[in-house]
């Protein structure tokens, strides 16, 4: 489960059973499944940059763009893409068997925040010695939330719900104002938003991904989109727009600070981001 509720593993209706699927109800418009509040990723306005994906993919296909919008929590799946009231979600952790996924477009992991010049701004993993009697912040119930465990750090940490209510409320903004503040030493987020909050930060904060962790649960993930199991053809599609705009993606990508990881899990630069494979 990643922090911000940007995916949970929730129940569908159709799970092991047929899916009577047509592919597309609307072959002229570009219908995606999406969170009304859930920044970065995406919102009413478009801001986020799964709707700049859509966008750029919407363009590319000549379609028009509509937006099924429900909360990324518990039935999120099942209300939108299995109800057939929307064809894509933007973004999709592969391995999820939830949905069928096209091939990944990006590959990210959870990250450590601090402060420019802390001593903490280049730590990768949470075995390392500096973050001892640290208070680092963690959203409750996420991956680095064990290894944080494993690693005795949980005695001074501060927790943040992973459930809340978005209209009111964001646990990244939250944790991120505390660190400015000095309440916290340090953060742990999901990449794209330990990116995006740190980049918003006057002064920008320090962001590293979490890619030397060797106990626990995973923390690097590869992000697809997500259609129906049956859409065969629409998946072949998205997986050659994906191929062949890699490098505006990563552009969109890398505009709202998300740190990318190559296959060695080293990070890919701005020089790079932009450029197809």
């Amino acid at each position: 489960m990643v922090a911000g509720s940007h995916w949970v593993r929730a129940q569908s209706d159709n799970e092991g059973g047929l899916d009577l699927s047509i592919e597309l109800v609307d072959p002229k418009v570009l219908r995606v499944c999406a969170d009304p509040r859930n920044l970065p990723f995406s919102n009413e306005k478009g801001e986020g940059f799964e709707n700049k994906l859509a966008e750029l993919f919407a363009a590319k296909l000549q379609k028009k763009i509509d937006y099924m919008y429900f909360p990324q929590a518990t039935g999120f799946v099942r209300m939108t893409l299995g109800a057939h009231r929307c064809d894509v979600i933007m973004g999709f952790p592969q391995g999820d068997d939830l949905v069928q996924g096209t091939n990944p477009y990006y590959r990210t992991a959870y990250a450590l925040i601090a402060k420019q010049g802390s001593g903490l701004d280049d730590i990768t993993a949470l075995n390392d010695a500096r973050l001892k009697g640290k208070h680092i912040g963690i959203v409750a119930g996420t991956p680095p939330a064990t290894d944080m465990a494993v690693n005795g750090l949980m005695p001074n940490a501060k927790p943040y719900p992973l459930m809340i209510d978005t209209r009111v409320d964001s646990s990244a903004e939250a944790m991120i104002n505390d660190l400015n503040k000095g309440e916290i030493d340090a953060a742990i987020l999901w990449g794209p938003m330990a990116g995006f909050y740190a980049k918003k930060s006057s002064p920008p904060l320090h962001v590293t991904p979490l890619v030397e962790e060797k106990t626990g649960p995973q923390l690097i993930y590869r992000i697809g989109m997500g259609v129906r199991r049956a859409d065969q053809n629409w998946k072949r599609l998205l997986n050659r727009l994906i191929q062949e705009n890699q490098g505006e993606i990563n552009k969109i990508l890398f505009e709202y600070g998300v740190p990318l990881l190559d296959e060695n899990n080293q990070p890919i630069s701005a020089e790079t981001a932009t450029k197809s494979p």
